[in-house]
């Protein structure tokens, strides 16, 4: 009798091969909705407050940079409406920090259970950035309730807009979360490295000022900053959420309304960067996580 060949396409068997990586994701979709719903139970357990907590983070520091910019610095004076442009940025921002900062932890923070069992490691970082959407989407609501009161109505545009400025600032946050957190694993650095970046995002981005204001100190140089693809998804919510609450008068004292070629230049730019990283990210945690159950 002949045995079964790996090599043998009739023996019914395959040889052994590399990961699917995000495919194998999509694949073990399953698997991936009890790594979510774990992640949530585990990081509110014995909590009195639960999910609460996640809209104390951006609730406090709206209210902090309110203060101190809004009305301590006065910038609400140049920029009309800014407690919408600026609780605009702070959740979108958020949502990128959180996801990242957990994606980046994942693996080892998930120790015990890849060493006991084989499942594709991407699905750690992936539910990581999955459970900061769930935190993400009811915050959106709370700004469309606000907006809603400075007569903001949602277009089909406004909608596509906002889809795809989520989408960009999600994969941004999956590329760099499987970058680091494979790299994490070997160099425990990496988390401080991430908070710095993270620490950076919020003032890297058009947050607490307007973009006028960066393409006036930066000049040319301006091209470097819009090539910033968290950049883009703020100033997309900007020009979504902030932009249809001002009138005529106030678009002019703005100036700022709309970055010009947001959506034919920038837009797809920051879709390319983002899908570079992605690709990056993929490639280093696949080279990687050969070894995690070994180095963890």
């Amino acid at each position: 009798m002949t045995m079964p060949s790996a090599l043998n396409p009739e023996a019914g068997l395959s040889a052994p091969g590399r990961s699917g990586g995000l495919r194998d994701v999509y694949r073990n979709r399953f698997l991936l909705k009890l790594l979510v719903r774990k992640e949530i139970k585990v990081r509110y357990r014995g909590s009195a407050l639960g999910i609460v907590w996640s809209y104390m983070k951006p609730g406090l520091q709206f209210l902090v940079f309110y203060v101190a910019l809004g009305l301590f610095l006065n910038v609400q004076g140049s920029t009309p409406n800014y407690p919408i442009y600026l609780f605009a940025g702070i959740v979108l921002v958020n949502f990128f920090t959180e996801a990242l900062g957990n994606a980046t932890r994942s693996i080892v923070g998930n120790r015990d259970l890849i060493r006991k069992i084989y499942l594709p490691r991407e699905l750690f970082p992936v539910a990581s950035v999955w459970v900061s959407a769930a935190h993400f989407l009811p915050q959106v609501l709370i700004l469309v309730v606000v907006c809603l009161f400075f007569g903001w109505l949602p277009t089909v545009w406004s909608v596509l807009a906002l889809v795809a400025a989520f989408a960009i600032v999600a994969v941004l946050a999956v590329g760099l979360g499987l970058f680091f957190g494979a790299v994490n694993v070997y160099f425990r650095d990496s988390e401080n490295l991430v908070d710095l970046l993270i620490m950076m995002v919020t003032w890297a981005s058009p947050v607490l000022y307007l973009w006028s204001q960066v393409q006036h100190v930066l000049g040319p140089a301006f091209a470097a900053y819009q090539l910033n693809p968290m950049t883009v998804g703020v100033e997309v919510f900007h020009w979504a959420f902030w932009r249809p609450t001002l009138d005529g008068g106030q678009l002019t004292a703005a100036a700022a309304a709309e970055v010009p070629g947001l959506f034919t230049l920038w837009l797809p730019l920051a879709a390319v960067v983002t899908l570079l990283i992605l690709g990056l990210g993929q490639w280093v945690f696949a080279r990687l996580s050969v070894k995690f159950a070994q180095e963890l």
